[in-house]
């Protein structure tokens, strides 16, 4: 895997521009150690894929210091006609930190980008897609885990205008929620006149762990037209008892039927991966081998 460590200070600000032009046999890799970077720093990049290129790119933000810090960074996707992104967000930081991450995607025609987000662990994480359908048959898909623990808050705001024909897209995430921690689940779909024959999914799932915890979903559709298929919703609740049971009449202990039932929740989100590397390296990812 191709591995870029972005640990001096500012070092994005000299790289403005990513341009994939050929097919990637592996993954571009970027970590972000958040220990060594400023505060309040913010840092952009642009991930262009050029025409017919079926690229794969992950990002890793982490850290494990305690001092108070908050990052943002600015993202901007475009994926040219009849290409192709698979990309991968990996984050886990410290109680004492926020990160704040604003993208913006564009999608030509025939072009196609899958997102898979998994934030974990602990501070406060905002995340805010922006995404324009502007030609035929391009094809947006964001999927999400949100994990959190202690008083960790995460905030996921998805805003998508489809403006052609033959568009689709869908924003579906799962929540595991525990301890007192609190999640923000804002997604907004506009379908124009224009955009006959449209696909909009938007799904957000939640267990809660705590009596303590917090989830506000809202997902909503704003449609003008008729010719299109749309759906979306929003379920809340905790782990099955009676699942629980039939495990434990089995001779599973509690515990370990507990973490079984969570990992099948939590699986449908890896199963949204294309790219067998990137589940590879999801799989085996540990955060002490970088900070």
């Amino acid at each position: 895997m191709k591995l870029i460590n972005f640990n001096k200070n500012n070092i994005d600000k000299a790289i403005n521009e990513l341009v994939i032009d050929k097919n990637t046999n592996e993954p571009i890799i970027i970590i972000h150690d958040l220990n060594k970077k400023n505060t309040k720093d913010e840092t952009s990049l642009k991930i262009k894929i050029k025409e017919n290129i079926n690229a794969s790119f992950i990002e890793v933000f982490i850290n494990n210091k305690e001092q108070k810090k908050e990052h943002s960074f600015k993202r901007e996707f475009e994926v040219e006609g009849n290409a192709s992104l698979e990309y991968l967000k990996y984050q886990d930081i410290n109680e004492n930190t926020s990160l704040n991450i604003d993208s913006n995607i564009t999608l030509k025609q025939n072009a196609k980008i899958n997102i898979t987000n998994f934030e974990l662990g602990l501070g406060i994480n905002k995340n805010n897609f922006n995404t324009n359908l502007d030609e035929e048959n391009s094809n947006l898909n964001i999927f999400g885990l949100v994990k959190l623990y202690e008083k960790s808050n995460s905030y996921s705001i998805f805003n998508t205008v489809h403006n052609a024909k033959n568009c689709s897209s869908n924003v579906s995430y799962k929540h595991s929620l525990h301890d007192a921690s609190k999640a923000i689940y804002e997604a907004k779909s506009i379908v124009n006149e224009e955009a006959l024959y449209s696909k909009v999914l938007q799904n957000s799932n939640t267990i809660l762990l705590s009596d303590d915890v917090v989830i506000f979903a809202r997902p909503h559709l704003e449609i003008n037209i008729d010719e299109l298929e749309a759906s979306h919703g929003a379920t809340t609740g905790s782990l099955d008892k009676e699942q629980l049971l039939y495990l434990q009449a089995r001779g599973i202990p509690l515990n370990k039927a507990y973490e079984m039932l969570l990992k099948a929740f939590e699986n449908e989100v890896y199963d949204n991966i294309k790219d067998l590397k990137i589940k590879e390296f999801v799989t085996k990812f540990k955060k002490s081998d970088y900070v």
